[in-house]
């Protein structure tokens, strides 16, 4: 996602920015090396903890000063994880052949599917084909807002777009340090409507506005996520610096990237693109080529060190959108709750630590007492090297790994303590307990 008017970031810490994380060899835990230049992505605030040695941002240009709404504290446990599945579906030979053939012995048409309903293109503008990148561009963009400080005290901003309901989604990092001064949603017409926060989540960086006076425009679909594929043609939209419908295509670069955010608050497995995302870009689209959302933007790297604005930074091609059917479920819970319950692990993390695995800080209050790590018997220093089967590399890669699962679920850990590795069972908690 784009920061600026409220971009996007990775799951990296600082600006969201996602980094995939690397698979050692050895069964101890390896140091990570030594020099390597971490990536940074620019955002307005709060950055995502990528892969070991990178870093990222929020696609959002740094806040301007003034009143900034106290965002609630997000426990190290919780995680968001938006795991792609591929399913793939087998047919025997005799169901194929009769989807093949008619009565007659002729094969027969695959049923037309039918699009998203969309807006109708403007009348001023030459009408483009709608399986083109202009024609997608045209249909969706009148659907996509930007959205803005309501009282001029608050400088950052970002994007947003309208689905069934009159609902507006975006980033939280858009609209937390805007709600304290009003949010003001412009359309692509130049319309605008004062908004108000439904439900927002800092784990998983997703928001839901509901508008005071909504504009007549068709709402975006929610697409299948997990039937993304790396190559897939993808088109993002937002307002990237202030510059409202700025439309930019590219492919899906990566799947299942771990991100987080530098400072730990939001943590999920993201879709990668190389279509250009910068400041202000969050909390916008990304579309697919039907015109179908199937992530919303976030996140970015850069190779800059700092916040956009303060050094030279931007899209490098590097950029994390929030999986669509993770944002479906989050969003949909919203609108019916105003939030949403994880599972939990009770830990605290050792963010610095240079050993690979999630290594729980040396506090004496790292591992809650009663929780559900203090029940399976873990301490404050043990190293968690694999969930459930699957190899831990980072503290945030396991964010996400438990964000994925539900409150009550049983898991196995595998954790080293003093050279010595050990293998537990642990109850997952709920971060409403």
């Amino acid at each position: 996602m784009n920061q600026g008017a409220g971009g996007p970031g990775p799951a990296p810490q600082g600006q969201p920015a996602l980094q995939a994380p690397q698979t050692p060899q050895a069964p101890q835990t390896p140091q990570a090396p030594q020099g390597q230049p971490a990536l940074q992505a620019p955002q307005a605030h709060g950055h995502f903890a990528v892969p070991p040695g990178t870093s990222a941002q929020y696609a959002s240009p740094a806040p301007a000063q003034g009143p900034h709404r106290a965002k609630r504290g997000v426990p190290a446990w919780m995680a968001l994880s938006g795991m792609l599945v591929v399913a793939l579906i087998a047919g025997g030979a005799g169901g194929l052949a009769g989807g093949m053939l008619g009565s007659g012995g002729e094969p027969e048409a695959p049923p037309e599917q039918e699009g998203p309903v969309m807006n109708e293109p403007p009348p001023e503008a030459p009408e483009r084909d709608p399986d083109t990148i202009a024609g997608v561009a045209q249909r969706v963009s009148p659907s996509v807002v930007s959205l803005r400080s309501a009282g001029g005290r608050v400088g950052a901003s970002g994007s947003g777009f309208v689905i069934e309901g009159d609902y507006v989604v975006t980033n939280d990092h858009v609209s937390s340090p805007l709600e304290e001064d009003g949010i003001v949603v412009e359309y692509s017409d130049g319309k605008f409507s004062l908004a108000s926060i439904v439900g927002s989540d800092p784990s998983s960086d997703l928001a839901v506005l509901e508008l005071e006076d909504p504009n007549d425009v068709e709402p975006l679909p929610f697409g299948d996520s997990e039937e993304a594929i790396v190559g897939d043609e993808v088109i993002a939209i937002g307002a990237p610096l202030g510059l409202t419908g700025t439309v930019t295509q590219g492919i899906i670069s990566a799947v299942d990237r771990p991100v987080s955010s530098d400072e730990g608050e939001s943590q999920f497995f993201a879709i990668q693109t190389d279509a250009a995302i910068n400041p202000g870009n969050s909390g916008g689209p990304l579309v697919d080529v039907q015109g179908r959302v199937i992530g919303v933007n976030s996140m970015i790297v850069t190779m800059g060190g700092g916040f956009m604005g303060e050094q030279q930074g931007g899209n490098i091609g590097l950029g994390f959108a929030i999986p669509s059917t993770e944002a479906e479920e989050v969003v949909n819970r919203m609108i019916d709750h105003g939030e949403t319950a994880y599972a939990d692990l009770g830990v605290t993390y050792d963010t610095e630590s240079p050993v690979v695995g999630a290594v729980l800080a040396e506090d004496r209050d790292a591992v809650e007492s009663g929780g559900p790590a203090d029940e399976a018997g873990l301490e404050p220093g043990d190293v968690i090297v694999s969930f459930d089967g699957q190899r831990v590399n980072s503290h945030g890669e396991l964010q996400a790994m438990v964000r994925d699962r539900a409150p009550g679920e049983e898991v196995e850990l595998e954790y080293e303590r003093d050279g010595d590795r050990e293998s537990v069972t642990v109850t997952l908690g709920s971060d409403e307990d």
